[in-house]
């Protein structure tokens, strides 16, 4: 019985130790990428604020010419949302936060009276609506991990068609932004109408004063920028949301790898005990055995 439960155990440690394996490396190349997706989203913080600083000069410029690309209606028929997740899981919260808050506001549009037309990145986003029974238009995968400027503008493509053409009247970002390596958090953002910025100055938050002479005017500059704008917003979401992942799946990982760590070492000692029982029987049977011969002489 003893040597039966011993075999067990050496199998599970073994199962253990292997799994270990796994976990310890998905966290070595989490962690070997994170610096790469800062950088890169350090690298795409001046484009992002140069489009935003374009946007708002426009808007001060000529606030009635900026008012049908950047005015609010009273009310949003149609919604198209766009849902960032990843590919893959393992990776902590990173996804569910991301389905939740989705759920939540396409819930929240249903009430108001707005139907939500729903974009997935991700194959999680995708399967996570189809199976609630919620139709998703398109969905894009293969490049959360490592997205590139083309992938943004293959989105903003389908989202900014609609909204021209006047099919919708709002377009809404749910993604995962980093904050710290230690902070990741879901937002909700509003990419079309475009929102205007207020850029930081020395002395606090600040919107800028217009100044700038337009060559086209306004509403027409505006309406070339907004496809531009809306693929500078889903990129920098986008490297956020890789950057975010691959936080999310190291700290996983790790977990995980600790976990494996200390479930072996209590294995291991159940299995040590379990032989010291198996040798004290045995020892126990053996001297029985040898007092029994004893006394039968």
């Amino acid at each position: 019985m003893a040597g039966g439960q011993e075999r067990v155990l050496r199998r599970r440690i073994k199962s253990v130790l292997s799994t270990r394996k796994i976990t310890k490396a998905m966290e070595l190349i989490a962690a070997a990428q994170i610096p790469r997706s800062l950088a890169r989203i350090a690298a795409n913080r001046p484009y992002r604020l140069g489009m935003q600083r374009l946007v708002l000069e426009a808007a001060l410029g000529d606030p009635a010419g900026a008012a049908k690309l950047l005015a609010m209606p009273e009310h949003v028929d149609t919604a198209l949302v766009l849902f960032l997740t990843g590919d893959r899981g393992l990776s902590g919260p990173y996804n569910n936060s991301s389905l939740r808050a989705g759920e939540r506001l396409v819930a929240k549009l249903k009430g108001e009276g707005t139907k939500a037309r729903l974009f997935c990145v991700g194959k999680k986003a995708a399967a996570y609506f189809r199976y609630r029974g919620l139709s998703v238009e398109e969905h894009f995968v293969g490049f959360v991990d490592r997205p590139t400027f083309a992938n943004a503008q293959a989105i903003a493509s389908r989202l900014v068609g609609p909204y021209l053409e006047g099919e919708a009247q709002q377009v809404l970002l749910v993604s995962a932004r980093y904050l710290s390596a230690g902070s990741q958090v879901v937002q909700v953002q509003q990419l079309l109408p475009l929102v205007v910025p207020e850029l930081p100055v020395d002395d606090g938050p600040k919107v800028l004063k217009g100044y700038t002479e337009f060559e086209p005017e306004v509403k027409k500059l505006l309406y070339f920028l907004a496809p531009h704008a809306l693929e500078s917003e889903i990129f920098s979401a986008l490297l956020e949301g890789a950057a975010s992942f691959h936080t999310s799946q190291q700290r996983a990982m790790a977990a995980a790898t600790d976990n494996a760590d200390e479930l072996s070492q209590t294995l291991t000692r159940v299995m040590n005990r379990a032989r010291q029982d198996s040798i004290t029987t045995e020892i126990m049977e053996i001297v029985g055995g040898a007092e029994a011969l004893r006394l039968g002489k």
